[in-house]
């Protein structure tokens, strides 16, 4: 189950991190967007409503928001970070055309991680899945 921003809300009230209108949009844009949006699509969402707000302020809050635990940072080497605030078990769906994610649920992977555990000696603190495609948008569009 996604996390309401009430909840995220008192999640951050508890770590002690200021809630600033500017903190409060970004955060609630995130938790409202399902395309997992970068840093830039987030300073233009909100540009208008905060006219001094700079993209640097939004990777600053973001910042805070992952430190906090509510959000997670996607890199898929395209150089554009992009953010997700569902810290459920899930997975992606990457588009190789527009470059779209797609949530998806699968069981969690826990074999993988015992495994991964077992050979290496590690402490797994995490993993992820992508899943690597052309989306149903850009199936219209090349002939794959």
């Amino acid at each position: 189950m996604a996390v309401h921003l009430e909840q995220a809300l008192a999640k951050l009230k508890t770590t002690g991190v200021r809630m600033t209108p500017q903190r409060h949009a970004i955060l609630a844009f995130l938790l409202d967007s399902m395309t997992h949006p970068t840093a830039d699509d987030i300073y233009k969402s909100l540009e208008s409503k905060f006219p001094n707000m700079s993209v640097a302020t939004v990777y600053n809050n973001l910042k805070v928001f992952i430190e906090s635990g509510l959000v997670r940072e996607l890199t898929y080497g395209d150089s554009s970070s992009r953010f997700d605030a569902d810290m459920t078990d899930h997975y992606h769906a990457v588009c190789e055309g527009c470059g779209k994610i797609s949530d998806f649920e699968y069981p969690p992977l826990h074999d993988i991680e015992n495994t991964a555990a077992g050979q290496t000696g590690f402490r797994v603190s995490g993993y992820r899945l992508e899943v690597y495609g052309v989306c149903p948008d850009c199936i219209g569009i090349t002939k794959h």
